[in-house]
């Protein structure tokens, strides 16, 4: 048995997990030193300590060290000042070098033996003069990982069009595939401007009441689809899903918007498929191997008339010899 919490090290990051077995007083919120594959580093705990069998904890488990105190936070400081400075500096070294990059982010370990440098770029940039002139203005070691559109939003952060800040940097952990389906589904207005999020990429909150919209929408027939309604034959012309209400173009004129539930099924008289070979009442010949015999005596059937005629055209000889030995 071992007794796991979760700890996150930067705002809407991901958790992680650690051993706190001996620490009875670490409660959510606290702030922690915990031991790392980089060494120490200084994490936020996420959610109190639970207990798991050894079995379900996950492999290679690192350890809570202990409680952050004055001097840890004083140490953070001076790293988030690091930080100010390093990304200063590097912006000035890529402008001078002329390099196809932007600069995002910079951040120094806990105790400050390596920075790392987020960087954009569209095609692969040759930064190994840059980390040169970093690692020996800097005195630490030096690394530079590119990232992607989405990974740059959550880092620098922003206001989405709904006003608020951008998902990703305010709560979202990991990223969740988006498309465009999810939008069709919700009817959405298919701009690109009004469906995409600050990183140009399709906005994460589509894919929250994905779900619902999938659930409900199982039970409401699909816009252009010809159905049977007290009303007689009509066309779905729009669709609200939430309210479950469905708009009518009729056949006889006129459009009426009634609920989904009082809808029938769909019209017969539109089906353009097939029906399944279920509702064909035919009986078909079995198909069996075609060997020398069958295919003797099947061409022999087919070709009997043929056979017959020229049998007849053949006795047309004998015959007139039968008559004249019969007249002598």
């Amino acid at each position: 048995m071992k007794r796991l919490t979760g700890v996150q090290f930067k705002r809407a990051g991901r958790v992680y997990y650690f051993d706190c077995a001996g620490m009875d007083e670490i409660k959510a919120g606290a702030e922690v030193i915990v031991e790392t594959e980089l060494g120490l580093g200084l994490g936020k705990v996420v959610f109190s300590p639970k207990d798991v069998e050894d079995s379900e904890a996950p492999p290679d488990l690192k350890r809570v060290v202990r409680f952050a105190d004055k001097s840890d936070f004083e140490r953070e400081r001076k790293n988030r000042d690091r930080e100010d400075a390093a990304f200063d500096l590097c912006s000035k070294l890529i402008k001078q070098k002329n390099l196809e990059m932007k600069l995002v982010n910079v951040e120094y370990f806990y105790d400050a033996s390596k920075a790392i440098f987020f960087f954009s770029a569209e095609h692969r940039v040759d930064f190994r003069d840059l980390v040169r002139d970093l690692a020996r203005s800097l005195h630490t070691r030096i690394e530079m990982k590119q990232i992607g559109v989405r990974d740059e939003t959550k880092m620098m952060g922003g206001l989405g069009c709904c006003g608020q800040p951008v998902c990703c940097a305010a709560f979202l952990r990991e990223f969740q595939p988006v498309s465009v389906k999810m939008a069709k589904e919700q009817n959405l207005a298919m701009n690109p401007t009004k469906i995409s999020g600050l990183c140009g990429r399709l906005m994460c909150c589509l894919a929250y009441e994905h779900e619902t919209y999938e659930e409900l929408s199982k039970d409401i027939p699909k816009k252009g689809r010809t159905i049977d309604t007290p009303e007689g034959p009509a066309k779905v012309i729009d669709v609200n899903v939430i309210k479950k209400l469905v708009t009518l173009s009729l056949e006889s004129g006129g459009t009426i918007t009634m609920p989904a539930e009082k809808l029938c099924a769909p019209c017969s008289q539109t089906r353009s498929e097939p029906p399944p070979d279920d509702d064909l009442d035919m009986d078909l010949p079995e198909v069996t191997p075609l060997d020398k015999e069958t295919g003797a005596n099947e061409s022999a059937q087919n070709s009997g008339k043929g056979k017959d005629r020229h049998h007849e055209k053949k006795q047309l000889p004998n015959d007139r010899n039968n008559n004249e030995k019969n007249r002598e």
